[in-house]
């Protein structure tokens, strides 16, 4: 259960970050591709900047991505909150083909291989249509 609230809170930050007109506009299907990460050094502000500003590098370099939003957990004391991750990322893509291309484009496979893998101990990802 706590973790659909994170997949909420987040649909609502990644709408924020763009113009509603081309992130959360009415009318078409989207793939929204949710990743929650577990740094290896948890809190370590500079491993969490690294990995916030790889997942933005992808913006107007990835075909079909609409947008990009990545930030640092914020603490809650709210119990249905988890606040035991580092960085959460929100992609919306105009479909399922363009999530899958993404997954194989050089510009990921360079930031898994550079950036998530050293710093990120566990992610748990989450792919949904948001008709």
């Amino acid at each position: 259960m706590t973790r659909w609230w994170i997949i909420i809170a987040l649909l609502g930050t990644g709408c924020a970050a763009e113009p509603r007109a081309t992130c959360c506009a009415k009318g078409s299907s989207r793939m929204v591709h949710v990743v929650v990460c577990w740094l290896k050094s948890p809190g370590d502000d500079q491993a969490r900047q690294k990995l916030i500003d790889a997942s933005r590098d992808f913006r107007g370099k990835i075909p079909g991505l609409i947008c990009v939003s990545a930030g640092r957990m914020s603490p809650s004391t709210r119990p249905a909150v988890d606040s035991t991750y580092d960085v959460a990322i929100v992609m919306s893509f105009v479909d399922e083909a363009a999530l899958i291309n993404y997954g194989k484009s050089p510009q990921h496979q360079q930031a898994v291989r550079d950036v998530l893998r050293p710093l990120v101990e566990h992610y748990v990802v989450y792919d949904f249509v948001d008709k």
